[in-house]
């Protein structure tokens, strides 16, 4: 994928992000990825707000339309194809701790965690450390076949660093490039460019 379209790529996946963010997903150095989308804005392909950039549908629909190209290699690739089987199977269990992580057992059923038990968070998080664990072969594995995603496997070790350090939002806060946000947004790229389907 050339740098235009790993912009535009990195841009679908942040949904709204500015410059620095779409950088720091994509590889790309931040002052390259501010000229390619002040240049898509000026093709009326992104618009800006502030300095956050948000693709127009018109480039939604370009950049699927063009994965099929760009992304053939990666797609023929059984290295990548036993990745991401490899991500489905962990991704569930993630799933499954992002919940135990948002709610709390109480009765029976479960109720908003507010963090304030230490003890059943201190749990949840060396649970998150003992799945990463089990995902980096598979990240490695993935690199392997598309190098630029490495970049996920530092993003996902800093959060989880910071978690068991005591700064907990790095669990799954949306805000930030938490955990969760880094695994959902390597998700979302591993779709695109393996055309395969989101499972809710």
């Amino acid at each position: 994928m050339k740098d235009p379209q790993l912009a535009l790529h990195g841009l679908a996946i942040k949904k709204h992000g500015d410059a620095a963010e779409v950088a720091a997903i994509t590889g790309l150095d931040p002052a390259r990825v501010q000229a390619l989308l002040d240049e898509a804005v000026a093709a009326e392909r992104v618009v800006k707000a502030g300095a956050k950039y948000m693709l127009q549908p018109v480039a939604q629909i370009a950049l699927r339309t063009a994965y099929s190209r760009d992304c053939a290699a990666e797609r023929a690739n059984p290295v990548m194809a036993e990745g991401y089987a490899a991500f489905e199977k962990i991704n569930e269990h993630l799933k499954q701790l992002i919940t135990d992580w948002q709610t709390l057992p109480v009765g029976g059923s479960r109720i908003p965690n507010d963090h304030s038990d230490e003890a059943y968070d201190a749990r949840i998080i060396d649970r998150l450390g003992a799945l990463h664990d089990r995902a980096e072969p598979m990240l490695d594995r993935l690199a392997s076949g598309l190098p630029r995603l490495a970049i996920y496997k530092d993003h996902l070790r800093a959060a989880l660093e910071k978690a068991e350090d005591g700064e907990i939002a790095w669990v799954s806060d949306a805000r930030i490039a938490s955990y969760h946000t880094v695994w959902f947004e390597l998700h979302e790229d591993l779709i695109r460019v393996l055309g395969r389907q989101r499972i809710e």
